[in-house]
C-alpha cells in the first residue's frame, strides 16, 4: 500500500499522511460497495499478496474482474 501512497503524493504533490488518508478512503469505498470476492482480491492485491507482478499484476486482475461485471471481452 504504501506504493499506492507515495505515487499519490507524488502525483498529486501532497504530503504522504493526506495520501494516505485519501488512498484508504478511496479503497474503503471500493471495498464497501464491491462483490466480497472482489473486494477480497482487491485487498489481497494492496497488501502486496498478489501474483508474481506484484501490486501492479494484482490490481491488474481484480481489473479484469470488474470489467468482466460490466461485460467487457478484454483479457
Amino acid at each position: 500500500m504504501d506504493e499506492i501512497i507515495n505515487l499519490v503524493s507524488q502525483k498529486v504533490g501532497i504530503p504522504t499522511d493526506k495520501a494516505q488518508l485519501a488512498v484508504t478512503t478511496v479503497l474503503g469505498y471500493l471495498k464497501d460497495r464491491l462483490p466480497s470476492p472482489i473486494a477480497s482480491q482487491l485487498d489481497s492485491a494492496v497488501k502486496g499478496g498478489a501474483s508474481k507482478g506484484g501490486m501492479a499484476a494484482g490490481l491488474g486482475d481484480v481489473a479484469k474482474d470488474v470489467g468482466g461485471m460490466f461485460g467487457s471481452q478484454k483479457q
